[in-house]
């Protein structure tokens, strides 16, 4: 169960690392194809397309998930915290309103205004799968806003976006490295053993 979990909470990951791989190789065989043989798939340009567009609207989803969207925040430090928590749970409601809306119109354009017979060009498969990723990623997204909010405001849990625990990390790197004299003088370190040689023949 705790794997399914898992694999549901990365679910976004997994298919973004897929779709990469798969628009990398076509990618990467279409230029040498073209290259050594004059010759490139026909669908495989298109195919590549969708599959970065694909890719692109899951990796808002799973940047939602890290709490990695930018944010204005330089303001807040001169403020109360209370004010920045108020206006993190105002952009998230307003997110979510925008989402609904979004969702809306997208699903009725997917669903409702695309017929089957609008297929693409050198794939021929219907353009509505193809489109099916907006009503799908702004639901997803959603979920996460939700999600991410739960954590933070009821199981009281820290969730810090990757780039700003990287900069945490090369600010903890740098300190230990300007407090440590032995770091920085690698003479006064190896200076050290002979000194105790010396003393040790005394």
């Amino acid at each position: 169960m705790r794997v399914l979990l898992k694999f549901l909470d990365n679910i976004e990951n997994y298919l973004c690392q897929f779709l990469l791989v798969v628009f990398v190789i076509i990618l990467f065989t279409q230029i040498m194809l073209r290259n050594l043989f004059s010759y490139s798939i026909p669908w495989g340009d298109e195919l590549a397309t969708y599959a970065f567009v694909w890719f692109a609207y899951l990796g808002a989803v799973y940047a939602t998930r890290m709490s990695a969207h930018n944010r204005v925040t330089f303001q807040f430090r001169f403020l109360p915290r209370w004010v920045e928590t108020l206006c993190g749970v105002l952009t998230d409601i307003i997110w979510i309103a925008f989402n609904a809306v979004f969702i809306y119109y997208s699903y009725d354009f997917v669903f409702n205004k695309m017929n089957l017979f609008w297929k693409s060009q050198t794939l021929g498969v219907p353009m509505k799968y193809f489109y099916l990723i907006l009503p799908l990623a702004f639901t997803a997204m959603t979920v996460r806003i939700i999600q991410t909010n739960y954590l933070k405001f009821v199981r009281k849990e820290d969730i810090v976006d990757p780039d700003s625990q990287a900069m945490e990390e090369l600010k903890q790197g740098g300190d230990g490295q300007a407090t440590d004299p032995q770091a920085s003088d690698p003479q006064a370190s190896d200076a050290q053993p002979s000194d105790r040689q010396e003393g040790g023949k005394s």
